[in-house]
């Protein structure tokens, strides 16, 4: 486990704004309550609460990660309309301590599902 520093910042900020994931014509998530996560120099990422996603679409998937600042990562895949989008969104079920704010959240990769909006 490494912690942000100075040479890899982290910051997570709640986003006030209303986010809509979408997937062939389908709401995946919807949420005022998002996590702002910024890490470094990489784009910021949405984390949404798993509560305001539709579970109903979303398939577990073999996949796991490690990053050294968040712990591991579970992926999900999104069916929904007879598409599927393969290992489109991740998780850190049980961050280290000094990410526990995404605990019980949702990230997803912009360019697997529809669209990411403000609504």
């Amino acid at each position: 486990m490494k912690l942000p520093g100075p040479d890899h910042p982290i910051t997570i900020t709640p986003n006030p704004k209303r986010l809509r994931v979408t997937f062939n014509g389908q709401v995946v998530a919807e949420t005022s309550r998002a996590l702002t996560l910024q890490e470094a120099s990489y784009p910021a990422v949405q984390y949404i609460p798993r509560e305001d996603a539709d579970a109903a679409l979303l398939r577990r998937t073999e996949r796991s990660t490690h990053c050294p600042y968040k712990g591991d990562a579970s992926y999900y895949s999104i069916e929904a309309g007879g598409r599927r989008a393969e290992n489109a969104i991740w998780s850190y079920e049980s961050p280290f301590p000094a990410m526990q704010q995404i605990a019980g959240h949702l990230a997803f990769y912009p360019d697997r599902v529809d669209r990411i909006e403000e609504v």
